[in-house]
């Protein structure tokens, strides 16, 4: 069959199914079908059953829609035979975008996660404001009442007072005497005034006297808790204290709902896709796992804030892919994270034409290296201060106007949204660049313990571990689509969370979880390689 047959054929068999192909689409159509030259009908019939399947925004595809469902197939394939030359770090890492992760919420009457059919709005309407705090809270109260010490004893079984926690509905305080266990979210009812909020009704809390878990359950259970964090507005508290004279609920003891392992929650799941990376089977799973293990040469280098405009920095980069390139293996992965501009791309920003050539000069940069450019991926990841429709979270990936030349170099290249998710074999990694350190220091309402640490990017990683989310801040310090707040949520929690942020750079191994920061590359030079294989994070950083 003719190049030219081909191409029609697979133009009227899209149109058939109700889908219409860009240019770069289609050229990916067609570079998939290369793989099966004597089976390219039923290639095609295949490519498109899947792209059915998938939670698309528009009948209009685009290159990157089909091409992560190749990326799929391939890996597909390359499971059915592993002595393929397809068999690589490419076929192992899929990309997902924070607006196509699945929507899941709880059912408190079944007790059960069920996924969200309806259609996620951009512009959202009071009841998808409501539902953003209601699924936050209902995701850590299922989670808490699985926790041996906040769970009820079952057929009234025999236990010492000390290490009942019962959790008491704030509806239910009235006319109640003696200390209790309140859950709750910290809320700003009433200017200057907090609140303590549940589904069932509210009340105004004070937290000057309260501290950690960690010295409650030292002195009552003998038990260590991580409870190290900032409490912040909008954060979800486990509170201990009692109703005043005057109404007020004094804390006494306060913290952070206790974690759950991984393995726990996914257990409950029931084969549900939280990551968004897909539902593999437990065969599959096996299988992934081992090839996982044998990835022993695989790294993934992490850079935060590469500006593009800065002579400095690009010569910076030069180095960094210089040398990566004279490695026996080069590195699988490089993940570039914002700004990629040393100002910000606010309303007084004219230079978009001047930033357009900066990435095509990138793009020439990374092909100048040819080991780099046939043998690693590269995923680009907006900063806050990038180009995009809003500073609200999630941000959407680069426009496309300023990227097209840089992906005329690097046809590769890999452009997600802000957090975006990767899944390399069995394991999840969570990328997030945003300045949070700062501000949520600034947002804390009291000063956090420092019975653990005084380090306060452990703080970080605590509060959002604990809150399964990765920016819990107030949505008047930091916006975030109402209806795709569920894109930055961290249950189950992932194996890896990078957090690109300003701050120093640091890593941290939370409670299983690795968490770093790669540092402000532009800046000071830092950056970060991290093996997936080990779970190692090596921070490096430029001489002087």
């Amino acid at each position: 069959m003719g190049a030219g047959e081909i191409r029609r054929r697979v133009q009227k068999k899209f149109k058939i199914r109700g889908f219409t192909l860009k240019v770069d689409a289609l050229e990916e159509a067609l570079s998939f079908l290369s793989h099966f030259q004597d089976a390219e009908d039923e290639a095609l019939d295949l490519l498109l059953d899947e792209i059915d399947k998938e939670s698309l925004k528009s009948s209009i595809l685009d290159g990157e829609a089909v091409r992560r469902v190749v990326n799929l197939l391939l890996e597909a394939e390359t499971a059915v035979d592993p002595t393929s030359s397809a068999v690589s770090s490419r076929s192992a890492l899929r990309v997902v975008d924070a607006f196509v992760i699945p929507r899941f919420c709880y059912d408190p009457i079944k007790q059960v996660f069920y996924e969200y059919i309806g259609k996620l709005s951009i512009h959202g309407e009071a009841t998808d404001k409501a539902a953003l705090y209601k699924d936050r809270y209902q995701l850590l109260h299922q989670r808490l009442t699985r926790d041996k010490y906040f769970s009820k004893p079952v057929f009234d079984a025999e236990m010492v007072d000390s290490e009942s926690c019962d959790i008491t509905p704030i509806q239910s305080l009235i006319g109640c005497i003696g200390r209790r266990w309140l859950m709750g979210v910290i809320s700003q009812l009433e200017e200057g005034h907090f609140y303590l909020e549940d589904l069932t009704a509210a009340i105004p809390i004070d937290l000057t006297n309260a501290i950690s878990f960690l010295h409650f359950f030292h002195v009552l259970m003998n038990l260590h808790k991580i409870t190290s964090g900032f409490f912040v507005e909008n954060t979800v508290i486990v509170a201990e204290g009692e109703i005043l004279s005057n109404g007020i609920f004094k804390v006494n003891t306060c913290g952070f709902p206790p974690l759950e392992d991984r393995d726990d929650s996914l257990s409950l799941l029931m084969g549900l896709d939280f990551f968004g990376g897909g539902v593999v089977t437990t065969e599959e799973n096996l299988r992934m796992s081992a090839m996982e293990k044998k990835a022993e040469n695989d790294m993934f280098v992490i850079l935060s804030d590469v500006w593009l405009d800065n002579e400095e920095a690009m010569e910076k980069l030069s180095v960094v892919l210089d040398g990566y390139e004279s490695l026996e293996v080069v590195p699988s992965l490089f993940v570039l994270m914002g700004n990629f501009c040393s100002r910000p791309c606010n309303l007084s920003f004219h230079s978009f034409s001047n930033l357009r050539m900066q990435f095509e000069k990138l793009g020439e940069m990374i092909k100048a290296h040819p080991r780099i450019n046939e043998q690693s991926r590269f995923l680009f990841i907006p900063g806050p201060d990038d180009a995009g429709p809003a500073k609200v979270l999630p941000r959407c990936a680069l426009p496309n106007y300023l990227i097209e030349e840089l992906h005329k170099h690097i046809p590769t290249a890999i452009f997600s949204s802000n957090p975006c998710r990767v899944k390399f074999y069995t394991q999840e990694i969570v990328f997030f660049r945003q300045d949070l350190l700062y501000r949520m220091r600034r947002s804390s309402l009291i000063p956090p313990s420092s019975e653990e640490t005084t380090d306060p990017f452990e703080h970080l990683v605590a509060t959002i571990t604990h809150q399964s989310h990765l920016c819990p801040l107030p949505l008047t310090v930091q916006p975030i689509i109402w209806s795709y707040d569920h894109s930055l949520r961290l249950y189950p929690t992932p194996h890896t969370i990078v957090l690109g942020d300003r701050s120093e750079q640091k890593a941290f191994k939370y409670t299983g979880i690795t968490c770093f920061n790669p540092g402000s590359f532009s800046s000071d030079g830092t950056f970060a390689a991290y093996r997936p294989c080990t779970q190692e994070v090596e921070l490096s950083a430029l001489e002087s």
